[in-house]
């Protein structure tokens, strides 16, 4: 009698063991869904953003959509237009930039821009290009790619095949017009 129950023990024992063989396999598609990390992002609409700098008002950013992308490098995107408008110390409006598309990175402190950017002041002084970086703490725009200034004042129409270092107002910019290293200044065309 004993070694009946130690069988069906034993049998009842294999079967369940069976049970949990079977439940313990892995599907490999589910096992690499909980390996990946998926990101999270936020979506704003009719964004309007301030940015100061020592409790003054530089610049105001407003874009009908940001995304807000929490990866191990924080970026944020303007996906459909971008406006900001850039102060001086008595908060009227120096200079403003427009583009279809902006990237910044916020451990960087920098903007990439892209898609039909214009920048003018209030001179009417305007920078034309395609492809342009702004650096917030040094407060200048830079690119190495085809750039069109526009200087009202003088008249002047200046095109650069290799990129572009300027003021974020626009009051002064190094255009490099022949190639790496050769380099014209452009005079300072600060408001008179």
């Amino acid at each position: 009698m004993i070694n009946r129950f130690r069988h069906i023990n034993i049998f009842i024992a294999a079967l369940l063991g069976c049970f949990f063989i079977y439940g313990c396999e892995n599907d490999l598609k589910e096992v690499d869904k909980f390996s990946k990390k998926e990101t999270g992002v936020e979506e704003g609409t009719n964004i309007e953003s301030y940015l100061s700098n020592g409790g003054v008002l530089r610049a105001k950013l407003t874009a009908p959509v940001l995304l807000r992308h929490q990866t191990s490098v924080p970026r944020v995107e303007f996906t459909k237009t971008l406006h900001v408008d850039f102060f001086d110390s008595l908060k009227r409006v120096e200079s403003q930039l427009f583009a279809k598309y902006g990237e910044y990175k916020e451990n960087e402190n920098k903007v990439y821009l892209r898609d039909s950017i214009v920048v003018f002041n209030v001179k009417g002084d305007t920078l034309k290009t395609n492809e342009l970086y702004w650096d917030q703490n040094r407060q200048v725009f830079y690119n190495d790619k085809p750039t069109l200034v526009i200087q009202t004042s003088a008249g002047q129409r200046i095109m650069s095949e290799k990129g572009i270092v300027a003021d974020q107002n626009l009051k002064w910019f190094t255009l490099n017009i022949i190639g790496p290293g050769s380099f014209v200044n452009v005079p300072d065309s600060t408001y008179q």
